[in-house]
């Protein structure tokens, strides 16, 4: 029996986060420059994103690109940013096809003109399709996200919009990027590497983090289901006791 036929359809996580980690080490071991582990990344993407939709997941959120990347070599950057563009234009119509929604978190307007141009193309033809939403997390900072969010809600007290007492949990998320959609219940980190990497660090309060040695080019739909079957044999408390939650 395969990972897939082992998943119990009534328990799949809505919301999946994954840190795409360890493409210049797949193209280094292969005596290859870093982009060459980038473009193979892009086949990666492509199968986890339609077994995802394939088994009923709601939502996908990809770290594609952080704000940190951007003080990566000139070169490895402007071809990250050719990729992105070129990828985008080629996946356009394979999205509509599987009825993906794309949407982005992050400060796109940090992109080249071009590839931000692609992205919100892209996310304007795909925007009334109702399956899988996609979001790739770009130029993207979760520090950053959790201080925007504060601005806008000290500048709203100031304001007399709201008063300092009403700020909660629920306010305060409704003030990030992802307001939209549900926090994830499991975050994927491919490589070996056991870090969260200012990666979505408010919404990830409650997930379940599951790390992987496999290097993101490697990494297929059935490293998703066997993650997703991970997941599901374990014992979700939220600060209860096992006796709590049976």
């Amino acid at each position: 029996m395969n990972y897939k036929e082992q998943i119990d359809p009534n328990k799949l996580p809505r919301h999946i986060a994954i840190i795409m980690d360890g493409n210049g080490r797949w193209a280094k071991g292969r005596g290859k420059l870093r982009i060459f582990g980038h473009h193979n990344g892009v086949l990666s993407v492509r199968d986890v994103v339609e077994g995802a939709g394939e088994i009923g997941v709601k939502y996908l959120t990809l770290y594609t690109f952080s704000s940190e990347n951007w003080s990566r070599p000139k070169l490895e950057v402007t071809a990250i940013m050719e990729l992105l563009i070129s990828t985008v234009h080629k996946e356009i119509n394979k999205l509509m096809e599987n009825n993906v929604r794309l949407n982005t978190i992050g400060d796109i307007d940090a992109l080249p003109v071009k590839a931000a141009r692609e992205m919100r193309a892209a996310i304007e033809k795909t925007a009334n399709n109702t399956g899988l939403t996609l979001t790739l997390a770009l130029s993207y900072s979760s520090r950053r996200e959790i201080i925007q969010a504060a601005k806008q809600l000290a500048l709203k007290a100031q304001q007399g919009l709201i008063r300092a007492e009403d700020i909660d949990e629920e306010m305060f998320s409704r003030s990030l990027y992802t307001a939209e959609m549900p926090d994830p219940e499991l975050l994927i980190r491919t490589s070996g590497e056991h870090r969260i990497s200012n990666y979505l660090l408010w919404q990830i309060a409650y997930a379940e983090l599951y790390f992987t040695s496999k290097l993101w080019p490697d990494f297929r739909r059935e490293d998703l289901y066997e993650a997703i079957l991970d997941y599901q044999k374990r014992e979700r408390r939220f600060g209860k006791t096992s006796e709590q939650v049976n």
